[in-house]
């Protein structure tokens, strides 16, 4: 189970914030596919949508990886993301019995 320790720290940043939220709607990122949906978006897109380097756009996506809130896919040399959706529904359910 990931702790609540790298849940909050992966969404204390607002630009992390914001890629789980483009996440949410894969298809409004240009040129992706419906095909492409279930293995998520590619990091340059994500990358050129945020205006971040490769690099910070890279550790960002492997925090929110590490906080269990997106699934890394690997294609060739690109990787895909996505949202993890059942479990940010686990997650969701473990704060609401907190508060």
């Amino acid at each position: 189970m990931h702790t609540h320790q790298h849940l909050a720290g992966a969404l204390s940043n607002p630009a992390r914030r914001q890629m789980l939220v483009w996440l949410k709607d894969p298809m409004s990122f240009p040129g992706q596919e419906p095909a492409d949906v279930e293995i998520g978006v590619c990091v340059s897109d994500i990358q050129q949508r945020a205006g971040l380097g490769q690099s910070t756009t890279s550790q960002y996506l492997a925090i929110l990886r590490q906080a269990g809130l997106v699934v890394a896919t690997r294609r060739g040399k690109w990787t895909y993301y996505r949202r993890d959706e059942a479990n940010i529904a686990r997650l969701l359910e473990a704060l609401g019995d907190v508060f």
